[in-house]
């Protein structure tokens, strides 16, 4: 008798539990208690750069929200007299892309110094800046992200600082208190720095302050600095360059209390000088990164990672991650890999927009091999980087000083390691089962007959990814040979 399929007496197939949710067709593997995974893993993958203003986008940031799924990006639009301007992006992660609502002015008046969160408890954007139309006060913004249509609409503008300019605008939100935290430097206090506490009403996009708060005596050169919210103890870190001290790097540990804040003792970092100074918290191992420019080591870029006691902050030894000379490193942490990015432009070699990936132990930090964002982008300005933790992807805002400085976009898809080894691919899910379920297998010998698209007659490898290709991946699985375009035979 011609048997065609598999032959039900033959071992061909085989039940295990599934540990994780497994689609039928898909790749497996044996883990050592003897349960089967989906193979997973993905490769280092870059969108196409997409405009968010054809004209120059000066002084920028953006943030991640989390309500509608968006990033917000605020800048200085200089093709429309550098008034203050929010625009809303959308990424497809099935391609990396990015989309972008129409730009909506938040301030008729030039800006500067631009900083911004996202308020998870009233889910609202908010903006720091300076307004040039206003004496150059320190002001703040409120926005509502509308995910419908990436819009964005905002509230009325409030001054933070009438008492001079506002330089180094940071902020950052407690989601134990429901309150943002901004730091800035106070022209009018000989660039001292301060911090405010701010509190939104989400009913009219409105924003209220506390009493702002001197954490340090300034000087001529004081400048760059940083505000990150270390959420397993609930406190700010706050990084910045010490002008009154020989622009040494410096870090102080800030407690928000109703209205107002609080500060520990600040400690020394970096005994150099330090510039460029930026930071991000990584929520895996509860620590603060701080990277910065290293005035003192022929400016290479370095970082150190922080944590935090109490009111106070210790750190361990400085690593270089650049050994060249370096310009406006930024900090964000991936949670789909645990790393910390930094994003940042090589000055040895050509200003080219880079990216290295950092991996917190204790209090030590190590960092993988460079790479390049775009290696057609010689040279961005005022790059900035967020995470959004809903499509696991990075997304980057910046100015392409290689095309007239114009507002652009990319998405970044970090590489997530993949769990397949040369020795524990055993198959194909015959079915779609949820973690804990039985599942089959359709191991070596079986046809399996959940596939698409196939080549008859042509070898297939298992990608890193759970895919199948004609080319070997590394490790090099072979999967097998398809009969048709939907049925494949399991070599294994």
């Amino acid at each position: 008798m011609r048997i065609v399929g598999n032959n039900p007496q033959l071992s061909r197939q085989t039940q295990a539990t599934a540990s994780g949710a497994i689609t039928g067709g898909k790749p497996v593997l044996v883990n050592t208690d003897g349960t089967v995974t989906q193979i997973s893993g993905s490769a280092l993958a870059v969108g196409t750069a997409v405009e968010f203003d054809t004209n120059s986008a000066g002084s920028k940031d953006v943030c991640f929200d989390s309500n509608s799924n968006r990033v917000f990006i605020s800048y200085r639009d200089a093709g429309n007299s550098n008034y203050g301007t929010g625009v809303v992006g959308s990424i497809n992660p099935a391609d990396n892309s990015v989309s972008f609502g129409t730009p909506v002015v938040f301030e008729s008046a030039a800006t500067a110094e631009i900083g911004n969160c996202f308020d998870s408890n009233s889910n609202r954007v908010v903006t720091v800046y300076q307004d040039q139309g206003n004496s150059s006060y320190g002001t703040a913004v409120v926005g509502s992200i509308d995910s419908s249509d990436n819009s964005v609409s905002f509230g009325t503008p409030v001054a933070f600082n009438s008492g001079g300019n506002s330089y180094y605008n940071s902020i950052a939100f407690d989601s134990n208190v429901n309150k943002t935290l901004n730091s800035y430097n106070n022209s009018g206090d000989s660039e001292s720095h301060y911090a405010i506490v701010g509190t939104v009403d989400p009913s009219d996009n409105s924003i209220s302050f506390g009493t702002a708060v001197k954490y340090e005596t300034g000087g001529s050169s004081s400048g760059y600095g940083q505000v990150v919210f270390d959420s397993s103890t609930n406190k700010f870190v706050l990084a910045y360059q010490d002008g009154g001290d020989s622009n040494k790097g410096k870090a102080i540990v800030g407690t928000i209390s109703g209205t107002d804040v609080s500060f520990g003792t600040a400690a020394e970092y970096e005994s150099g000088s330090t510039t460029y100074v930026a930071g991000t918290f990584d929520s895996t191992n509860n620590k603060t990164v701080i990277v910065y420019v290293d005035g003192g080591n022929s400016s290479y870029g370095t970082a150190v990672v922080a944590t935090v006691s109490g009111t106070s902050v210790s750190f361990g030894t400085p690593v270089v991650f650049e050994s060249a000379s370096t310009v406006a490193p930024e900090a964000e942490f991936d949670a789909s890999i645990d790393k910390v990015v930094v994003n940042y432009r090589d000055g040895g070699n050509s200003n080219y927009h880079t990216v290295v990936l950092g991996t917190v132990s204790g209090t030590s930090i190590s960092f993988g091999t460079p790479f390049l964002l775009i290696s057609s982008l010689v040279h961005s300005v005022n790059d900035h980087m967020t995470y959004d933790s809903h499509n696991e992807r990075m997304f980057f805002a910046f100015g392409d000083a290689g095309d007239s400085n114009k507002g652009k976009g990319v998405v970044l898809r970090n590489a997530v390691p993949t769990n397949i080894t040369s020795e524990n691919f055993i198959g194909f899910a015959e079915d779609t089962v949820a973690t804990g379920q039985p599942v089959t297998i359709n191991t070596k010998g079986a046809i399996d007959e959940n596939q698409s698209s196939l080549t008859p007659a042509q070898q297939y490898f298992v990608q890193t990814d759970g895919t199948l290709g004609t080319s070997t991946d590394d490790p090099s699985v072979v999967a097998g040979t398809a009969v048709t375009a939907t049925k494949l035979i399991v070599k294994g």
